[in-house]
């Protein structure tokens, strides 16, 4: 576990070495982290802060399986580590990673996530949202927000109602945007 106070607008964090993230909302003025390894020696939380940006990253050694022909397929990908991040509210907050799996529980903020493939359980997005992914599912509720969505060969479902590559929605009521690209993720939305 790492804790610590910062006064940045920014937040990077990598989640290379990691199965399972999840953002929540920090209830003190503080970052706290919490990393869940299989081997709780080799773990590491590095971060560093420069120009009001924050770049947290996990530095988890790769699992070995013995038994590769039976079990290669399974465990391919898996670490075997977790993170929980608490932020405070109202951060930009980056996410970079390539296969992993991200919840947001309703973090009061904005996000930016890029990755290659995963699950994102995003919950309610109350900040603008950008996520560029190229395969996987991505699961929101929205309310009163700009929306611009896009799969080239994926499901987008807005409401449970199936519409074509892309869906375009301007709010003028809001100043939020929901900017969300891919190629082959499954899109589920919920607009209030």
């Amino acid at each position: 576990m790492k804790k610590f106070e910062t006064q940045a607008t920014e937040i990077e964090i990598s989640t290379l070495g990691l199965d399972d993230f999840v953002i929540e909302n920090s209830d003190s003025g503080f970052v706290e982290i919490y990393l869940f390894a299989e081997n709780i020696e080799e773990q590491h939380i590095l971060f560093s802060e420069a120009h009001k940006l924050v770049k947290i990253q996990f530095e988890i050694p790769e699992y070995k399986i013995e038994d590769k022909v039976f079990r290669k397929f399974i465990t391919e990908r898996l670490h075997r580590a977790s993170a929980i991040i608490k932020l405070p509210k109202n951060k930009v907050i980056t996410v970079f990673g390539d296969e992993i799996n991200i919840e947001s529980k309703s973090y009061k903020g904005d996000l930016k996530i890029f990755i290659e493939k995963g699950i994102l359980k995003l919950h309610s997005i109350y900040a603008n949202l950008l996520v560029k992914m190229y395969t996987g599912n991505l699961y929101a509720n929205l309310n009163e927000a700009s929306i611009n969505v896009a799969s080239k060969t994926g499901k987008i479902k807005i409401n449970d109602i199936l519409v074509e590559k892309s869906y375009q929605k301007k709010e003028d009521k809001s100043d939020k945007e929901i900017t969300i690209n891919s190629l082959k993720a499954n899109i589920f939305l919920t607009t209030q």
